[in-house]
């Protein structure tokens, strides 16, 4: 079925020049990030446990490297929406963690994310992923995701919001400096 949809012509990817929707769950929102999310993004995302998990995150996080990323987030011509996940508004922290979704050909997207470690165990990570599966804002007939072989933690959160295990592969994790093991899931929407 995979090689169905890859002989399928490519949809043609919608333009990102307004902000990502937010998307509301029970305990908080996902929204599109702020300059003011700074300061929370450079003190968590510059945890080594944070960063060793991540694909892009180097460690130590480099001066300007959180502001560059924000810059990104609110590009117009961004392939990737990033939203925070907040609970400000219902009395919790304003950033407990981030997760995106980046468009690819044949009505294709990939899911990331990472929590703050404060935030690890409470079911924050599958709260956000239900929420944005649930939304698809680009439509996607199928979604994909990729975690380290060392985060069975984030493996579980991708079966428990019914992605399917498809294959092992490698990626390269700036902070490591190394390629490491990865599994790689996937949802057909719809």
């Amino acid at each position: 079925m995979i090689l169905d949809q890859m002989k399928q012509p490519p949809a043609p990817a919608p333009e990102p020049s307004a902000p990502p929707p937010v998307i509301v769950t029970e305990r908080f929102s996902l929204r599109p990030l702020r300059r003011s999310d700074a300061g929370l993004l450079a003190h968590y995302s510059g945890d080594v446990r944070v960063a060793r998990m991540t694909t892009t995150i180097p460690h130590p996080l480099p001066p300007g490297a959180t502001e560059a990323f924000i810059a990104r987030a609110a590009d117009p011509k961004r392939s990737e929406e990033v939203w925070a996940m907040d609970a400000s508004a219902h009395d919790g922290a304003e950033v407990m963690g981030v997760i995106s979704l980046e468009r690819m050909d044949r009505n294709q997207s990939e899911i990331g994310y990472w929590v703050a470690p404060p935030y690890w165990n409470t079911g924050l990570a599958s709260e956000a992923l239900r929420a944005l599966v649930e939304a698809n804002p680009y439509g996607s007939a199928t979604m994909f995701a990729s975690v380290f072989q060392d985060n069975p933690a984030s493996a579980r959160v991708l079966t428990n919001c019914g992605f399917e295990y498809i294959g092992d592969a490698e990626a390269f994790s700036v902070a490591r400096n190394a390629k490491v093991p990865t599994w790689t899931y996937l949802r057909r929407m719809g």
